[in-house]
């Protein structure tokens, strides 16, 4: 069975860093695969934050963390990253991955994990 489990979320004050980590497990052909980090905040709609493909190449989809968010993988660890410089209260949310174990060298997101609380205070 397929699974994703995220970690390293927590709280810390503006301007501080997090590196929040997604780990897969169950996948037979992992790094043909893109993923994907998303956050909810309370009250409002999940959103699209970053995509990593299986090239390596990144996305970064909402401009808010452009500079300040990076996205990455170790293929050999089955682990994308999400390393979150900067912070600010506005980004206190619960962050998500997201991914999907389809047809290879294709990209989606159909499978979650339990998702990371980060809280940012001022």
């Amino acid at each position: 069975q397929v699974q994703l489990a995220e970690s390293g979320g927590g709280s810390v004050q503006t301007g501080g860093s997090l590196r929040l980590s997604c780990a897969a497990s169950g996948y037979a052909y992992y790094s043909t695969h893109c993923f994907y980090w998303f956050r909810q905040a309370p009250g409002k709609e999940r959103k699209e934050l970053a995509r990593i493909n299986y090239d390596n190449s990144t996305t970064y989809t909402d401009s808010s963390v452009k500079g300040r968010f990076t996205i990455s993988r170790d293929n050999a660890k089955n682990t994308v990253y999400l390393q979150m410089n900067d912070l600010k209260p506005e980004d206190t949310a619960m962050y998500y991955c997201a991914g999907w174990n389809h047809i290879p060298y294709s990209c989606g997101s159909d499978l979650w994990g339990q998702g990371t609380q980060v809280t940012v205070s001022s």
